[in-house]
């Protein structure tokens, strides 16, 4: 094959050069550059100085001065080289060169630095001098030069760390700056992550599972902001993905076993889940004990706790709760025992198991500390819920057990004739119906639902965690009042903290008394008895528990017993007299700052309203004492008590001669002959020879209802049992006259406002079932005004006394002055 003759293409002509003389420009030309001067805007920063600079041809010069020209031009050139020269060259490797307009290549080039001390430079130095003719210099000058070299590069580097020393700050400044942005990019970027990992967890946790383990890890940051969001981010993510069952992890020789994929994705999901589980807790366990992460802690171990108590390491859960339900952080405090509290009404969730762990720590605890825990760690126990159907005797339970076994008996005996009967004649619809009789017994057995008799076995271990609690708190209180010596009455707050869980023992004593065992009654009311100021073998028993607990709880202790002895009304012989004699006493020594009122008014309704049992002397004993006493208190302790002096009036008509004064007193009966109102016992107070003169005194009370229910009782006798509507019991009494009710003026009850245009037509009608107590504004100023003027009496008569006081004190002084002074002037 030939060689193919390649085609020369030579490059097109360039259009024949003209002048610029001769060039025309059309007006079309023009006004399209015109019309886009946009484009041309690119020549205008055209450095025409630099383009110039390089060309060769000289324009508009004459033929004489051209020579002169290129010759000064190669004079500059010869400087140029020449200072090149003297410099150093940059090696091309390391440097790229510069190319410029004309297109040589110029490289960069350093100054020399001559080193005398170098010997191939001193060589060339003297010849150059030589050459020049430089004289030589001798040694001494060299070493003088030497010295001034020596001196300048000292003071340079003084110059250049001055330099450096000023420079420090704002190095350090832009250091922290960078810390400070990296540290912030770092922060969010963990925040992000954390976003992702929880994201994909929630949505395929399956898949996703071994992202666990990194949010763990980023929880353990040093950083206390990332630690917080990394366990609340870990907290979400469990409540969502933790599963309704127990995870029981296979053993050795089940993972010996060959399974199918599904079964091996599925251990590795539930290991992997209980695995960073169990570290997610321990870290939690960890952080509960430092302040700054105590609170976000607590919160993750309740919500856990509270959202999923059937899982694994419920033990810990629990006890970390327990742990902190008496904690002195209220905001810690209430997170736990509402915890506690939703465990013990959703019994649903953990079948009931859990209840009694948490029952049997919380006594535990408070065993360790011997009583002296915050009072809302008992008050929990105030949210169980006992089934009272399971409460039942045994030989109940036994007898329905063997009329169940002969039921069946029976049952089977007639199934089995049917079956011989009719064993040829079986139809489609019996088969259906046996095989559902069959498939229903199978999900019975199958199905998680606890047997009566395993809730039986768990509501008593239940019930004997807290009345053990209960009863170790009444026994240590009446130990530590008998081991305590003789303190100061007007020391109650000591009493408060010594005795912090006696007030809730007390209440759920009288919530749980009717499932309390009948063996533990007597001894029951036997503390009681003594915790309410009663007689016991030491003689100072008495006053001891008086020194010791407030008012408030010896009251607690009366209405409990009353609780317990009605509750247990057929099984219980008790004598409740004492406790009357506690109630009486009690009265007087009631402060209404100090002590409970609500308390008071349960007493009053529970011991007195509710009593069907009426003793004429005690009666009268207790109706005189409570109209005593409605004479110092606030309005609301006054309208209770005069409530239940009203109840006792008309339950008790012979006591009625109380409200007759026209002999000068009250009937005489009984063995008594004369008032004593300094008896410490109702029975001998003879309260039936005395009048009811406190009436008169509180019908000018200046609250309208109070004038309104006394003046109504001192006309019982003479309305012929007539029934007064006012307030139904003590404990709504004194709830709709607390000071909260009574600011808020709220027309509610018997007691209403009648407005200005009520007062204009008359009085309310009677026919209306409740009657309405109106009063008149300028009448209520009176008796205010009247009320004031007196205590401002009193608080002046009692400034002046002492300032007659201090006067007569000057005057002894001054007179004791003038004696010694007399007695001083013969010795001089």
């Amino acid at each position: 094959m030939g060689k193919k003759k390649q085609k020369i293409i030579l490059p097109p002509e360039l259009p024949p050069e003209i002048p610029d003389d001769e060039v025309e420009v059309s007006d079309e030309d023009l006004q399209f550059v015109k019309e886009n001067l946009g484009y041309a805007s690119l020549l205008s920063s055209l450095d025409t100085h630099s383009i110039t600079k390089h060309v060769t041809r000289v324009a508009d010069a004459k033929d004489d001065a051209l020579e002169e020209l290129y010759e000064k031009r190669l004079r500059k050139n010869a400087l140029k080289k020449e200072k090149e020269e003297t410099g150093l060259q940059v090696d091309r490797v390391d440097a790229l060169p510069i190319k410029a307009l004309d297109g040589t290549l110029h490289y960069r080039t350093a100054t020399k630095a001559v080193s005398e001390n170098d010997p191939s430079e001193e060589g060339t130095g003297e010849d150059i001098s030589k050459e020049h003719g430089i004289v030589k210099l001798t040694k001494a000058e060299k070493r003088a030069k030497l010295k001034k070299m020596k001196k300048e590069e000292k003071k340079q580097g003084k110059v250049v760390a001055k330099a450096e020393v000023e420079e420090t700050p704002q190095a350090a400044v832009l250091a922290e700056v960078k810390e400070d942005l990296t540290a912030e990019e770092a922060f969010e970027n963990k925040k992000c992550k954390l976003a992702e990992l929880g994201n994909a967890l929630l949505t395929d946790p399956e898949s996703n599972i071994k992202f666990l383990k990194e949010m763990v890890q980023i929880s353990r940051d040093n950083d206390p902001t990332i630690v917080k969001l990394g366990l609340l981010s870990l907290l979400a993510v469990f409540k969502d993905i933790i599963p309704g069952y127990r995870i029981r992890l296979p053993t050795e020789k089940e993972l010996e076993m060959k399974v199918s994929k599904i079964v091996r994705k599925m251990r590795y999901y539930e290991s992997t889940l209980l695995s960073a589980y169990k570290a997610y807790l321990q870290r939690l366990v960890i952080l509960e004990k430092k302040p700054s992460f105590q609170l976000v802690a607590v919160r993750c171990i309740c919500s856990l706790l509270d959202a999923h108590p059937h899982f694994n390491f419920r033990e810990s859960l629990l006890d970390a709760t327990v742990r902190n339900i008496c904690s002195t952080n209220e905001a810690i405090r209430k997170i736990c025992c509402s915890t506690i509290k939703s465990l013990f009404t959703n019994e649903g969730k953990h079948g009931g198991e859990t209840t009694v762990e948490a029952v049997r720590l919380i006594a535990d605890h408070v065993k360790a500390n011997n009583c002296q825990l915050h009072p809302d760690s008992i008050d929990v126990f105030l949210s169980l819920a006992f089934d009272e159907d399971l409460v039942k005797s045994k030989k109940i339970e036994e007898d329905q057990k063997l009329k169940n076994k002969k039921g069946k008996k029976r049952k089977n005996m007639e199934a089995s004739n049917q079956l011989v009967e009719n064993d040829r004649k079986k139809s489609r619809q019996e088969m259906i119906s046996k095989t559902r009789d069959e498939v229903e017994a199978d999900y019975k057995a199958a199905s998680f639902a606890l047997d009566v008799m395993e809730k039986r076995q768990m509501q008593t271990e239940t019930l004997s965690a807290v009345f053990e609690t209960y009863f170790r708190i009444l026994k240590h209180t009446m130990q530590s009042i008998g081991a305590r010596p003789e303190a100061n009455p007007g020391l109650l707050s000591a009493s408060v903290e010594s005795f912090p869980l006696l007030a809730p023992c007390l209440n759920g004593l009288a919530k749980f008394s009717h499932l309390i065992d009948l063996d533990f009654m007597g001894d029951l009311m036997n503390h009681l008895k003594v915790l309410a100021s009663g007689s016991s073998n030491s003689g100072n028993s008495s006053d001891k528990c008086s020194k010791c607990l407030t008012v408030s709880e010896r009251l607690q202790c009366c209405i409990v017993a009353f609780k317990v002895m009605r509750n247990n009304l057929d099984a219980l012989n008790v004598d409740l007299q004492d406790f009357f004699v506690h109630l009486y006493n009690l009265v007087l020594e009631y402060r209404p700052g100090r002590d409970q009122g609500e308390v008071l008014a349960e007493t009053f309704k529970i011991m007195l309203c509710d009593d069907k049992q009426h003793d004429m002397q005690k009666t009268a004993a207790f109706i005189k004492r409570l109209a005593t006493f409605s004479l110092s208190i606030g309005s609301a302790d006054s309208m209770a008590a005069l409530v239940t002096v009203r109840h006792l009036l008309q339950k008790n008509v012979k006591c009625r001669n109380l409200l007759e004064n026209d002999i000068g007193g009250g009937s005489v009966s009984g063995t008594v002959p004369k008032y004593q109102p300094y008896s410490t016992d109702p029975n001998l107070s003879g309260a039936l020879a005395s009048v009811l003169w406190e009436l008169n005194l509180l019908s000018r009370h200046y609250h309208p209802a109070i004038s309104t229910m006394a003046s109504g009782i001192s006309t019982m006798n003479t309305a012929h049992n007539q029934v007064i509507l006012t307030k139904s019991s003590p404990q709504q009494a004194f709830k709709e006259m607390s000071l909260d009710q009574q600011l808020c003026f709220t027309q509610s009850g018997s007691l209403k406002l009648n407005n200005k245009k009520r007062r204009m037509n008359g009085p309310a009608s009677s026919s209306s079932p409740t009657v309405t107590t109106s009063f008149d504004d300028n009448e209520l100023h009176r008796k205010l005004n009247s009320h004031f003027m007196l205590l401002h009496d009193i608080k002046e008569n009692e400034r002046l006394r002492k300032e007659l006081d201090w006067t007569a004190l000057s005057l002894q002084l001054y007179e004791q002055y003038k004696k010694q002074k007399r007695r001083s002037k013969p010795s001089k």
